[in-house]
């Protein structure tokens, strides 16, 4: 079954190109030319898309508040696509819940690698399930409560709503308290993949993380910061 690929972008030559590629690679592609359209065709369809590319600068609705709309209601795989080369924008972009970024301008041979290489991890979490071992599906750890079984989060018995790259490193640092992860272990083991040195995705993710679990994340309790080594949980 071939892969869908949902491009939304304005720019109709990067669209030529990049639908054309991916269409000799296999991929079922479906266009948007603004964020308007975007959305309305991503509800049409019924969020059936194995994964969306997103810019950021598009008319109408612009590729930050698409993401933010889509992750309402849906974990479909975003990577975006822009030509703004700056860490607020691309923290924004994964905060609002995209799953990498690729800057313009990008070669096809590297689209396809993260395209191949996101729509892989998202294969492998969808059955991360069946890999949980039934006697340590629930972990207690001081204000938390981590169910595997429904990849759920509790703090004080109020669920706390993580994505799903949070919860694999919440649940990664709870199974090996005083453990010290280096940022290139976390990405191995969380994203299935090598890590490439770009520390923005890892720091974003661990900033959100924190909001989300620490009543102090300056001064965090759980995931302690190991300054140029890495990150360990220190939470009872």
């Amino acid at each position: 079954m071939n892969h869908s690929i949902f491009i939304m972008e304005d720019d109709q030559a990067i669209v030529e190109m990049v639908e054309t590629y991916l269409t000799k690679e296999g991929y079922a592609v479906t266009v948007a030319g603004d964020g308007d359209e975007g959305l309305r065709k991503f509800e049409q369809a019924q969020g059936r898309f194995d994964l969306l590319l997103v810019d950021l600068m598009m008319p109408k609705i612009d590729g930050m508040e698409v993401i933010r709309r889509i992750r309402t209601y849906s974990h479909v795989p975003i990577l975006i696509m822009s030509a703004k080369d700056s860490d607020i924008d691309k923290a924004l972009g994964l905060g609002f819940g995209a799953d990498d970024y690729i800057e313009k301008p990008f070669s096809m041979i590297e689209l396809s690698a993260r395209l191949k290489a996101i729509i892989r991890r998202a294969t492998q979490y969808a059955s991360v399930e069946t890999k949980v071992a039934p006697m340590h599906n629930i972990l207690n750890m001081g204000d938390l409560r981590i169910d595997s079984d429904n990849f759920a989060v509790f703090k004080h018995e109020e669920p706390i709503k993580l994505t799903s790259k949070e919860f694999e490193i919440l649940r990664l640092f709870a199974a090996h308290p005083n453990r010290v992860f280096t940022k290139a272990q976390i990405y191995a083991k969380v994203w299935n993949d090598d890590y490439y040195g770009d520390e923005n995705v890892i720091n974003v993710h661990m900033s959100r993380l924190r909001d989300k679990i620490e009543d102090n994340p300056s001064e965090p309790r759980y995931i302690k910061t190991l300054w140029g080594i890495g990150y360990k949980w220190e939470g009872r």
